[in-house]
């Protein structure tokens, strides 16, 4: 597989515009990354300007914060995948996590998982609010509930990925699922 291709080219400001939007797709196209990832008001947009591509269009639910109802993020999901998205990026509920609710995080994860079908489901847990306990607890409340990925980071908190966290989330999750390094990846290591 093409190194671009482990790559998704992301825009997730709130005041991306139609232009910045359309450069996205082109450099994506470009660089033949695997997705865009945007917000879900983009996705129908997204998916006209990559026709024809193998770029696929990833969005985003309970983003950037997790904390709202699973039923809203199932129903974002749902939405999403109706109006044509490949991939979904959820936010656990931190706050649940650090409770120690584990049932309730991973039913949340489960409940966005179904709603997403055969659709791709990478799981934001957010590390650099966790200890690495809770990383852990994140990542096995992830394979537990069906997920294909779990994430670093959504890019919108202290910091994005480090090399020790992708490191424990790989361990945890082992060959159950897939690790994305998400914010603040700026070489190859």
């Amino acid at each position: 597989m093409k190194f671009s291709k482990y790559f998704d080219h992301t825009l997730l400001k709130a005041d991306a515009t139609r232009a910045q939007i359309e450069e996205l797709c082109a450099q994506a196209k470009q660089l033949d990354t695997a997705t865009v990832c945007v917000n879900p008001c983009w996705i129908e947009t997204c998916k006209e300007l990559l026709q024809g591509t193998d770029v696929q269009v990833c969005t985003v639910v309970g983003f950037p914060l997790g904390a709202m109802t699973s039923s809203a993020k199932a129903f974002e999901a749902k939405d999403a995948i109706a109006h044509g998205a490949d991939e979904v990026d959820m936010v656990i509920n931190i706050g649940q996590l650090k409770d120690g609710n584990l049932d309730y995080v991973t039913e949340d994860i489960r409940a966005v998982k179904e709603a997403c079908g055969q659709a791709v489901l990478k799981v934001i847990i957010e590390i650099c609010l966790l200890t690495d306990e809770q990383i852990q607890q994140a990542c096995q409340c992830a394979v537990n509930a069906g997920a294909e990925f779990v994430k670093t980071s959504t890019g919108f908190s202290k910091h994005g990925a480090t090399i020790e966290g992708v490191r424990l989330m790989k361990k945890t999750v082992g060959e159950k699922a897939l690790v994305k390094a998400a914010g603040g990846v700026h070489h190859y290591a």
